[in-house]
């Protein structure tokens, strides 16, 4: 019967697949259409493939969690972390979160992506532990914000402190609302042994 589930959903899904692969593709072209339009975009042949890189990388990662589980939830709270993880470091190689992006203050969001990798590598990607383990990416991202308020960095932008405060708060909020997903997620799963 699971298999019967399934294979209704697999038109739909696939679907969604294709369009989920085509919007990264447009994505990607979107840098291309600015160089056209502003000169403000100046991007190289490095610049598209990093770039696609992340797109493919995330991808990718989101392809293999939607074939551990067919909960909508958990797909769509790996969803939202991922594409936080994403905009997080398109944000920083691009300007930066903190003054420019050469800005050696904004290596501590590597800290904020590592603690959510461990923990997820930890929780086994069960969705129990992701919750923990996203409150702990919200929370180290809190952190680094704080960090660098105190510390004064990047105060010699025309917008600082408001910046900060806002992209942490962009962030942060993805970061639980990911966490609320796994934890909605969790509570879908039928414990073993239970009737289906």
């Amino acid at each position: 019967m699971a298999g019967t589930a399934e294979n209704n959903g697999g038109g739909r899904g696939s679907r969604w697949r294709i369009a989920a692969w085509a919007a990264a593709a447009l994505i990607l072209l979107l840098p291309l259409f600015a160089m056209e339009v502003t000169d403000q975009v100046v991007w190289d042949v490095a610049d598209f493939a990093a770039f696609g890189a992340l797109l493919v990388g995330a991808g990718v990662t989101y392809e293999l969690a939607a074939r551990k589980t067919g909960n909508t939830a958990y797909r769509a709270a790996v969803g939202v972390a991922l594409a936080a993880a994403f905009i997080l470091v398109w944000v920083n190689g691009a300007v930066g979160v903190i003054g420019t992006e050469r800005d050696n203050a904004n290596l501590m969001y590597g800290g904020v992506l590592a603690i959510g990798t461990t923990g997820a590598i930890i929780a086994r990607f069960q969705p129990d532990g992701m919750v923990r383990a996203l409150f702990a990416t919200a929370l180290a991202q809190a952190l680094v914000a704080v960090i660098a308020l105190i510390a004064g960095l990047g105060s010699t932008g025309p917008s600082w402190p408001w910046d900060i405060l806002i992209l942490t708060g962009f962030f942060a909020a993805l970061w639980l609302i990911s966490a609320w997903l796994f934890r909605k997620a969790a509570r879908e799963q039928v414990p073993a042994g239970a009737a289906p």
